[in-house]
């Protein structure tokens, strides 16, 4: 059998209480737990995406004249044969000249130096200067010609096809003939011929012995017939096959290549031919193919180039990295490990440049949704940080920026903006402590607009995390610092804005930012300063209509980031009376609020409102508001006629701290605002019923205004609103038994109060509410099961069992209590 208590619960379940699907977790719950004075929120700043992949974009502040290129040449003259060795600070003593006659090449890199030669026939020097300016006429086309052509009738393997390369342990097949490391370093010396004027190569030995025979001006009858300068087209179709033949082949070359060395031990600087693969590769450069320029700097990169050389293979990965549809081949390429190593091996001070260009190219791929995982299980967050920790270092020691470091740090904070879009990399960035040394790097370049901004920009997306955000507030530091970059950028509204909307993060989290940003000087009067300039701006800004809605400006956006920073560091009980009594501050809240409307400027009402009732919960006497209490009231009308529910619930928010004067409490009745704020309860809105209901408590202090919850039914709205949403929020449950309570002060006869349906509502709901076991669902977890159970005992209980007290001595039952039927 079930008891009389748990028979009312069944039967009434699914009228009062929440279902299950709508109930919130307690973190929610705890989170929006009500007071008169809350906190502000607010999107982030919007960034746009660059269209053009470049060092420095459109707005960086940088001029093209002092900042290094993104276009530039690049060809296999742009390398040098061998790296250059260190310099030695010690000076070495002169030795003594004893020439000798050079010895005959006995080795294979011997055989490579040059020996005088003997001159050459004026008309070999004019055949030669011919075929030299047909080169360079073809190279200005972009033709690029390698050294020879391999004779393919010397062959001495049978011939497969061109496209086949088999790949094993250390040796690649290739046209049939078998790849070593040596023999494909050959291969590559001697790459195959391009096409685009395929007679001319470079004179060979047996050429040159031919020559003379064929004359410098002999009958054009008997000279060998040279290829055409104009092929036809099908020509050309032969020869664009070909290069396509010959670049997927040099690029199976390259791969079988570096995987022979790298299972051989023979990459870095111990393959002992490696000066003559280097310049192999170098030559290969000047091809134009960017599958066969990632193919090289993958490899000559492994072979550990330094100085000119790694300068320049880094200038070409970020020159083939600048175009997007080359994403996917360097994520296939895995070259993101080769620049990762670049910055993790190499000396910082000695490669400045090519960090540069190295973090350039990184950049690109970071904003590729492809990459991103990647890049941050590669640990390129912890090789970024610690980058810039070295610079920050540098800058310390030397008392001065070193070259290129800012140049280089623009790189590396914009990749690290990209990367913190990636949950990893935010608890990353927590566990390796980054926060105070990206504040340490914007105070050392604060006059560094574009380091500044990044930073701005990668703390914007971080502190939008509660636990991200409590690192920074922790760090004391950064209030002093945000607000020297404000007064220093006042008129820069990129930076404005994201710096103030971090500002706003911080203080609606923590009491402590609230405190410690007030705290310094100046706070308060660069938050005004900068809303009389923006605002000001704003005003002068035209009003653009387009879909029949103003798109927000930026100096509006930056205004709705203020007004919110206001209004959370009004939360704090010191700040809060301050800035009340502030004529500056509500005069520039009351100033926003009359010439703006929510059809125009939605958010900047809407928060300067939030901001108006953090200011009137303080009822003190030197409180600007209070003394202009009736005229924000005739202000706050124009928002309940609205149609907009957020602009009407903050409205009525103002309202339940201002209706607490006598004077107010007129001005409603008089403008039949409690009409409203009745059919209001009619919203099964959670917090609209609770601020309405707010302020008819209020109203019904006064004895002759308490009939007027009996217009529009709105006893029995009350009622509904207790039974929906009490059990879920006992908060509000309270505010409807206290309205209730001082409705029937004088009550003779509850059913003449009340009427005989609402009494025996109130009657059955109350005592199942004040029923502990059935009022603290078990099924809570512990957090929530004790925020419920502190405002059921402390707030609901003792009200509730007063009311269930007073209507029980006034209603008399001679049948047992009927069920209510809805």
């Amino acid at each position: 059998m079930l008891s009389s208590s748990e028979q009312k619960l069944d039967k009434l379940d699914a009228f009062y209480r929440l279902p299950l699907a709508k109930q919130k977790t307690s973190a929610e719950i705890i989170s929006e737990a009500r007071n008169a004075l809350r906190t502000v929120r607010t999107q982030r700043p919007f960034t746009p995406r660059e269209d053009q992949r470049k060092l420095f974009g459109p707005a960086s502040s940088r001029t093209p004249e002092n900042r290094p290129p993104s276009s530039f040449s690049l060809h296999a003259s742009s390398f040098e044969l061998a790296d250059p060795k260190p310099i030695s600070g010690t000076r070495l003593r002169p030795l003594e000249l004893k020439p000798k006659a050079p010895a005959s090449p006995n080795t294979e890199e011997d055989a490579n130096l040059s020996f005088p030669k003997a001159p050459v026939d004026p008309a070999k020097i004019r055949r030669i200067s011919g075929a030299r300016a047909r080169f360079y006429r073809a190279a200005s086309q972009g033709t690029l010609l390698p050294d020879r052509s391999p004779p393919a009738a010397h062959s001495k393997t049978p011939v497969e096809s061109r496209d086949t390369v088999s790949v094993g342990s250390a040796t690649a097949k290739r046209n049939g003939a078998h790849l070593t490391a040596s023999s494909a370093t050959r291969h590559l010396k001697n790459p195959p011929l391009l096409p685009c004027d395929q007679g001319f190569r470079e004179t060979t030995e047996q050429e040159a012995s031919l020559q003379p025979q064929l004359g410098s001006r002999g009958d054009p009858g008997k000279r060998r017939a040279r290829a055409s300068s104009c092929p036809s087209s099908s020509d050309l179709s032969r020869q664009e096959t070909r290069t396509e033949e010959d670049i997927e082949a040099m690029c199976a070359a390259c791969t079988q290549l570096h995987r022979a060395l790298e299972e051989a031990r023979m990459l870095g600087k111990r393959f002992k031919r490696r000066s003559v693969l280097l310049k192999a590769l170098y030559k290969l450069v000047d091809a134009g193919s960017d599958a066969l320029s990632l193919k090289l700097a993958k490899l000559i990169l492994a072979l550990k180039v330094s100085g000119k050389n790694l300068l320049n293979i880094c200038k070409l990965v970020f020159k083939i990295s600048r175009s997007e549809k080359n994403d996917t081949l360097m994520q296939k390429d895995n070259i993101l490990q080769s620049l990762l190593e670049v910055l993790r091996d190499e000396d910082l001070q000695s490669n400045t440049e090519a960090f540069l260009y190295c973090m350039g190219a990184l950049k690109f791929i970071s904003g590729s949704p492809g990459f991103l995982t990647e890049m941050v299980n590669k640990g390129t967050v912890e090789i970024l940080v610690q980058l810039i920790k070295e610079t920050t270092e540098d800058t310390e020691k030397h008392g001065a920026c070193l070259p290129n470091s800012g140049h280089l740090l623009v790189q590396t904070t914009a990749t690290l903006r990209n990367l913190v879009d990636s949950p990893l990399t935010r608890s990353k960035l927590l566990n390796i402590g980054a926060f105070p040394c990206l504040c340490t790097v914007m105070g050392q370049h604060m006059n560094d607009k574009d380091i500044c901004t990044n930073i701005a920009r990668v703390f914007s997306k971080l502190t939008s995390y509660r636990d991200c955000c409590a690192a920074l507030v922790s760090y004391s530091r950064c209030y002093a610092l945000f607000l020297s970059l404000l007064n220093k950028y006042q008129k820069n509204q990129d930076l404005v804005i994201r710096i103030v909307f971090i500002l706003g993060n911080l203080t609606a989290k923590s009491n402590q930012a609230r405190e410690l940003f007030s705290g310094e000087s100046g706070s308060v009067e660069t938050l005004l300063t900068l809303f009389q300039n923006f605002y000001r701006l704003e005003e002068s800004s035209p009003k653009l209509q387009r879909s029949g809605a103003r798109p927000r400006a930026e100096a509006e956006d930056v205004l709705v980031k203020l007004t919110r920073v206001l209004a959370n560091i009004a939360i704090h009980p010191c700040i809060g009376p301050v800035l009340a009594a502030d004529p500056r501050v509500v005069g520039l809240l009351l100033t926003t609020l009359e010439s703006k409307s929510l059809g125009d400027c939605e958010e900047l009402v809407i928060n300067t409102t939030a901001a108006i009732n953090n200011l009137s919960f303080y009822q003190v006497k030197s409180s600007v508001l209070q003394h202009r209490k009736l005229y924000v009231a005739e202000l706050l009308l124009k928002l309940l006629v609205s149609n907009n529910m957020d602009g009407i619930l903050e409205a009525v928010r103002v309202f339940g701290n201002l209706s607490q004067d006598h004077d107010v409490c007129n001005f409603l009745m008089q403008k039949n605002v409690h009409k409203f704020l009745i059919t209001l309860l009619e919203a099964k809105h959670q917090d609209i019923c609770f601020s309405a209901c707010g302020v008819l408590l209020n109203l019904t202090v006064d004895k002759d205004k308490r009939a007027v919850l009996k217009e529009g039914g709105g006893i029995k709205k009350l009622v509904d609103c207790l039974r929906d949403f009490g059990p879920g929020d006992w908060q509000l449950a309270c505010l409807v038994c206290k309205t209730l309570w001082n409705f029937s002060e004088n009550i003779t006869n509850a059913s003449e109060c009340f009427g005989d349906d609402v009494t025996n509502t109130l009657l059955i709901l109350l005592s199942t509410f004040l029923d502990e076991e059935l009022a603290l669902d078990s099924s809570f977890d512990q957090d929530l099961k004790s925020y419920h159970r502190l405002h059921w005992e402390t707030e609901f209980k003792p009200v509730a069992q007063e009311l269930l007290k007073r209507i029980q001595s006034h209603h008399t039952l001679l049948e047992p209590l009927p069920v209510p039927s809805f």
